[in-house]
């Protein structure tokens, strides 16, 4: 492993490379451009809040913020997720062709997306400096870190599902159905403690939960995430990495033949 990553590192400069082609790229030939990537989040946004507050009444104080503040972290890990899957197939000629390890692909796809991520961000402390909402500058602190563990799992399940679709080309459009569940079984639009009890230990199999309980709690209720939260989501996402990584491996010695 530790060969593959010190080759990875070597072609560090195509992987930036397809990172910056994606950005340029993304919203080329639109009349706003760049500007999708802020107004993406905010319409979204505008829909959820008008459905949650206005005629599904969530009843939660700035609900605007409490689920903005979620939905974006979970934007970027559904893209990685659905679009990180034909990463592989997409630049089928590129692998048929030239030798470099395949693992750039996902890394340069999920990276793409994290970028987008932090520029939306902007929009996220945008709305909560307007908006009056207190910001800890301590619980900020933790920010980077609880990022650095969604990158980690976005990685590990596009790195798993890319190499999965180039043997079953139907787990793209699967993966668009399992998204669309896996946002309503994570607490993105309603909060944990709104699960019913005997539900919250199958709630905390997702992988996805600590996450968002902990950009919740650092941007919405202000407080630094609990070590129990920050502890299951390092876990998680560092076992699901190593998971992908395993299968990636395998399955990618075949991928010429498959393609």
């Amino acid at each position: 492993m530790f060969n593959r990553i010190k080759e990875l590192y070597s072609y560090r400069e195509m992987i930036f490379s397809l990172v910056k082609r994606d950005l340029k790229g993304r919203y080329k030939g639109s009349a706003l451009g760049f500007l999708w990537t802020f107004l993406n989040p905010l319409l979204q946004l505008a829909v959820y809040t008008m459905v949650f507050s206005v005629i599904m009444r969530a009843g939660i104080e700035d609900y605007y913020i409490f689920l903005f503040v979620a939905l974006v972290p979970w934007i970027f890990f559904s893209t990685s997720l659905a679009g990180g899957s034909s990463c592989i197939w997409a630049q089928q000629e590129m692998v048929k062709k030239i030798y470099f390890p395949r693992e750039v692909l996902p890394i340069a796809y999920v990276t793409s997306q994290f970028v987008n991520m932090l520029l939306s961000f902007i929009v996220i402390f945008a709305v909560l400096i307007l908006s009056g909402h207190t910001l800890n500058f301590i619980a900020i602190l933790y920010l980077p870190l609880i990022m650095i563990i969604e990158y980690v799992l976005a990685l590990g399940m596009a790195m798993l599902t890319s190499a999965i679709t180039v043997y079953l080309r139907d787990l793209e459009y699967i993966l668009g159905i399992v998204t669309m569940a896996w946002q309503f079984l994570t607490p993105v639009m309603y909060s944990v403690d709104a699960v019913p009890e005997q539900l919250r230990g199958i709630f905390a199999l997702n992988p996805m939960t600590p996450v968002i309980v902990a950009y919740r709690d650092i941007l919405y209720f202000g407080t630094a995430p609990q070590m129990k939260t920050l502890l299951l989501a390092v876990v998680t996402g560092i076992a699901v990495l190593i998971a992908g990584w395993i299968v990636f491996h395998r399955l990618q010695k075949h991928f010429v033949e498959e393609l």
